[in-house]
């Protein structure tokens, strides 16, 4: 994974493009990951991997993955995408979607529609838009379900985890899922992708800060 440099990011700002689904508003996140050293092959399923949590800009117990706004002049991808650069300061290969939640603040006057995706990080920045007001974490699994403060963030860890042991069950005799063997014999790195994605069904709502 490469550490680089921010040379000009700003967070956007103002909701005048923000997309809503039937009074909910529209939020998307990602969950971004990166594979633990290969080279202890014994690792095996959630301990093969780390993933990336961020303090919430208003001070207070928990951590949170990276979300907000979709907006109407852009994909659900790059939204994922963007928010996640501007967040947690990572940038990567935003994958099959996890799942779409709905819940709503803990006043209960806003509804929400969350949508999480996984994110592949293959950049780390060493400045982000909201690195003064926000820190960044690389945790295990176990870590990040003790410390997540949202439900419904911790139900799209749980199915990337089954997404993960689903594509280590089909992929036996491999180091684990997402490394491979080159001709020469080298280990290669690359990202769960869409193949194991699993179909489950609806999870229900839940009220959550946002």
């Amino acid at each position: 994974m490469e550490l680089k440099e921010m040379v000009v990011l700003v967070s956007r700002s103002g909701r005048h493009l923000q997309r809503y689904n039937k009074g909910r508003r529209q939020v998307v996140g990602c969950i971004p990951y990166r594979y633990k050293d290969f080279t202890e092959l014994s690792m095996v399923d959630e301990d093969a991997f780390e993933v990336l949590l961020i303090s919430p800009q208003r001070k207070g117990k928990g951590l949170l993955f990276p979300k907000g706004g979709w907006e109407k002049d852009e994909t659900i991808e790059d939204a994922a995408q963007r928010e996640t650069v501007e967040e947690a300061g990572v940038r990567g290969e935003v994958e099959c979607k996890l799942g779409t939640w709905y819940f709503e603040n803990k006043s209960g006057d806003t509804a929400y529609e969350g949508h999480m995706f996984p994110l592949f990080v293959t950049e780390q920045l060493d400045s982000w838009p909201e690195k003064e007001i926000r820190e960044r974490t690389w945790m295990s699994v176990c870590e990040a379900r003790r410390l997540c403060q949202n439900g419904w963030m911790k139900e799209a860890l749980e199915l990337l985890v089954s997404r993960f042991t689903s594509q280590s069950n089909r992929t036996k005799g491999e180091l684990y899922p997402g490394i491979e063997r080159t001709s020469s014999g080298r280990a290669t790195i690359l990202p769960l992708g869409c193949r194991a994605q699993l179909l489950s069904l609806p999870l229900p709502s839940s009220t959550e800060e946002a």
